[in-house]
């Protein structure tokens, strides 16, 4: 029996990349069920961007609904609220999703009802040619580790019924960057297995070329990939949580678009 596939796109003050991304999601093959666009108080002019989107796509069920809290959250906390089943891919407003996307999610979920959310890996091109040691190596990783993240936030779906008993996303659950690696240990806490492919893509924007301000450090990274399972509440909870806070690492650190600054400079 064929599920529904809901997609849930947050976005603040994306006009210049959010009509690139509603193209690519508008030409998918396995088409979505629902589109819900969750606008996070934006000032510029992205949700007219998403009001005419909706307006050209009869044919889609394009949702239209503003969080004026801000943080990517709370954004997606709404836009999740009424999808209670099926499947649902969490989308960034900066990414490109090639046409399979959509259906090479939903081919990875059918192999298993244990599996709880697939990731696509972020590549920097939509040549599949150019960027294939790329995700073969990408896919190495998970194959080694599978039960951690190895894939952004850009690229993650979900069953919907398991994202939301893990608790979904919410300031009170994380509120800090790398909400992407925390959701996930939340769900293989819980019991779900996460698929990876090497054909399971798409090309987050590159504009923030520097992370820096709002990553872990090399430490910090390598004690998460070598922790074991049983002692990663521990790691999110009681080592990262405290210093993130310590080095402003909340997930409002995200709003930061220092690319605009340079433009306007």
């Amino acid at each position: 029996m064929r599920q529904s596939f809901a997609v849930v796109l947050p976005f603040f003050n994306e006009e210049r990349f959010l009509p690139g991304t509603l193209a690519s999601l508008a030409a998918q093959s396995r088409a979505a069920d629902r589109i819900v666009l969750v606008d996070n108080a934006s000032t510029d002019g992205s949700p007219q961007i998403a009001r005419d989107f909706a307006a050209a796509n009869p044919r889609l069920c394009v949702e239209l609904r503003r969080e004026s809290r801000p943080g990517k959250a709370s954004a997606l906390a709404l836009g999740l609220a009424g999808v209670r089943d099926g499947l649902v891919a969490t989308c960034d407003a900066d990414t490109y999703y090639p046409p399979a996307y959509l259906a090479r999610a939903e081919a990875l979920f059918s192999a298993g009802p244990d599996i709880e959310a697939v990731l696509a890996f972020g590549v920097p091109s939509a040549d599949e040619r150019r960027t294939r040691a790329l995700r073969a190596k990408g896919a190495l990783m998970a194959a080694l580790a599978p039960r951690q993240t190895h894939a952004g936030g850009y690229g993650q779906s979900f069953r919907a019924e398991a994202l939301h008993r893990a608790g979904g996303f919410s300031p009170d659950h994380w509120r800090f960057c790398l909400m992407d690696h925390e959701i996930m240990h939340r769900i293989v806490r819980q019991g779900g297995r996460l698929a990876y492919d090497a054909g399971h893509w798409c090309v987050p924007s590159q504009r923030r070329g520097d992370r820096r301000r709002v990553r872990w450090t090399l430490a910090e990274r390598l004690l998460y990939h070598v922790i074991p399972l049983s002692r990663r509440d521990w790691f999110f909870y009681d080592f990262l949580a405290p210093r993130f806070e310590r080095r402003k690492l909340g997930e409002l650190a995200l709003r930061d678009q220092p690319w605009n600054a340079r433009r306007a400079g």
